[in-house]
Order: C-alpha cells, then structure tokens, then sequence
C-alpha cells in the first residue's frame, strides 16, 4: 500500500481507502462479510475509512466502530458525514441552512456519529450534502469551532454533490474546510479543471469517491441489469441511466490494456493524479479488498492511454433521480 497526506491536516493516509455506503444501503450486505473485509482491508495497509449516518441510519458507522476499536495499535482514520436535516440527497437549489444544517442539528449528529462509532473523537466529521450559498454564514462555522475545541472532531470537510464539483469552492475559500470529497473517475472529470487547482493552493485534501461509478466502471452491468426492491441503485440505473451508462462503458472496453480489468484501471487512473489524497470504492467482499489494494504498488499508466481516457470524459448534470 501507497500512502499520501491528506492535505494540511499532515495526516498520512492509504491511497486506496474504503467507502461503506453499500454495506448499508445496498441490497446484499451481510454483516459478518462486510467485518471480514474491513478487516482484510487494515492487514493489507488500508487505514483510511468512510462512512456517515445516513448509511443505515448509523449502522455502517457502528461496523467501522467495532473495527476500530480492535485495533488500537493502528493509525486508523475515520470520516463520517452529517445528514440534512430534512433528509434530502442530493441538495437543491434554494435550500437554507436552517432546513439542512442548523447548530443544534450539526452538534445532534456529531454526538450520534460518536456514539455509533463507540470513539471518543471523530477524526474528520463532513457535511454529507452541501450548497456553497451557505459558505459565509459563520453559524455552522461556529457549530464545527465548538466541535473541534472540545476535542469531539479533530478536522471538517465537505462531500459535495453529485456532478457539482464547483458548488464548494467558496466554502474552501473561508479556510474552515480540511478535505472535501468528490466524484471523480474516468467518465467525471471535471473536477480537475477548478477544483483540483484550488485544493492545491489551499493544501486540502481530496477525497475522490464513486471511483466504478455506482458500478458501471467494473463493466458488470448490462441492459438486462436489475436490482431488488429497496436497493439505491434500482433508482439510480433506471432505464435512461442504464442505457446510457453501458454505453459508455461499452466504448471504454477498448481502451482497457491486456490483462488489466476495467475496475482495476478506473482505480489506475484516479492514482495518477495528485491531488488526491486518497480513493474510496465501496468493498463489501474480500476479494475485490484484495484487487483494489493491489491498485497501489506506485505502477502508472501509460501517457498514451491517459491521453486515450481523456477522450472518455462524460460531463452530467444533477437529475431527480441522481442522489
């Protein structure tokens, strides 16, 4: 495992992390499989985890505590996030801070994260949807002061919405923000062209998420695809977005080199930039911990395949339906 630094809080963190969402709302999660990875995942060197309350209403957190906790000679990082208020992903357009992260909600559910997570701080505690029309007003600023000086979290950050990688760059100019996460992945490029460099001058780290966008980047799905009922991604793969989504990765088929999966260079990619401090793809099973670890032995990839998978950049716009 590679190791980078999650931008000026100085921490080192494994550059292969691990996203938890689907260990909670994703149909198929069993908990004793998703404790076995986890596990896997710290003896092979990864020590960089997210997850927040929305995941399971805390259940996802709860898994990350007990892990944790077994380890207390390990360096282990934890990231959670902050639901809205009113429970609404993706954010809208209009939305005030009162409706989504008033004061008392942000301390309500920095205290639930804490609890859940069973640690008497939380490392890094992010807003889980965010508008940058709330950057200057100096109420949540307060709210996350507060946190930090009683010792409850120890850095902020933003996970900003869907295809809205701009909609945060105020906030990081009011220099309360450490690490903001991001979509970011071989079809969702644009982050590079004003975020990355404003990371860069400000020294914040980067957390690049959705590396297999929501899974079309194993090349796994087809048309014929379904989900069962109460799995997000039913919602999310409906049939515009399935159709379209494997279309996309059927193109990209032909850029994959010999002997290399597309997950695999979907991960390689996101690798070669540096800026980010570290990805996090969902792993709910102990073989895909083992192959994406395996993504961080420092190899790159060829710059005319690089140059090839620029071609593949697909710029989207947030929908009803893309949480």
């Amino acid at each position: 495992m590679q190791y980078r630094t999650l931008g000026r809080t100085g921490w080192p963190v494994s550059e292969i992390g691990y996203g938890m969402w689907g260990m909670a709302g994703w149909s198929g999660s069993e908990d004793a499989e998703s404790l076995a990875s986890l596990e896997r995942a710290v003896e092979l060197g990864c020590t960089f985890f997210d997850t927040a309350w929305g995941y399971g209403a805390g259940h996802s957190e709860r898994l990350l505590g007990k892990v944790v906790r077994a380890h207390p000679d390990k360096t282990l990082t934890v990231a959670t996030k902050i639901p809205p208020k009113n429970f609404t992903w993706p954010s809208r357009r209009g939305f005030t801070l009162d409706e989504c992260f008033p004061p008392d909600h942000i301390r309500e559910y920095a205290e639930k994260s804490l609890a859940n997570l069973g640690l008497p701080s939380i490392d890094l505690l992010q807003f889980h949807v965010w508008e940058d029309a709330w950057a200057n007003d100096d109420r949540w600023q307060k709210a996350m002061d507060a946190l930090k000086s009683e010792g409850l979290i120890r850095a902020v950050g933003v996970s900003v919405n869907r295809w809205e990688p701009t909609e945060v760059v105020e906030t990081l100019r009011t220099g309360m923000i450490d690490a903001v996460q991001v979509i970011y992945n071989i079809f969702d490029q644009a982050p590079e062209d004003e975020l990355f460099p404003l990371c860069r001058e400000r020294n914040i780290g980067v957390i690049a998420r959705v590396p297999f966008d929501e899974g079309t980047l194993t090349g796994n799905l087809t048309l014929e695809t379904k989900f069962p009922p109460g799995d997000w991604r039913g919602g999310y793969f409906n049939e515009e977005n399935l159709r379209a989504s494997v279309a996309h990765a059927e193109k990209l088929r032909a850029d994959i080199p010999p002997r290399m999966t597309m997950a695999e260079l979907a991960l390689r990619w996101i690798l070669q930039e540096p800026t980010v401090s570290t990805v996090i793809p969902g792993m709910r099973k102990i073989k895909n911990v083992e192959a994406n670890v395996a993504t961080s032995d420092g190899t790159k990839l060829d710059p005319a395949l690089m140059a090839r998978l620029r071609g593949h950049r697909w710029d989207r716009v947030p929908t009803a339906w893309s949480q």
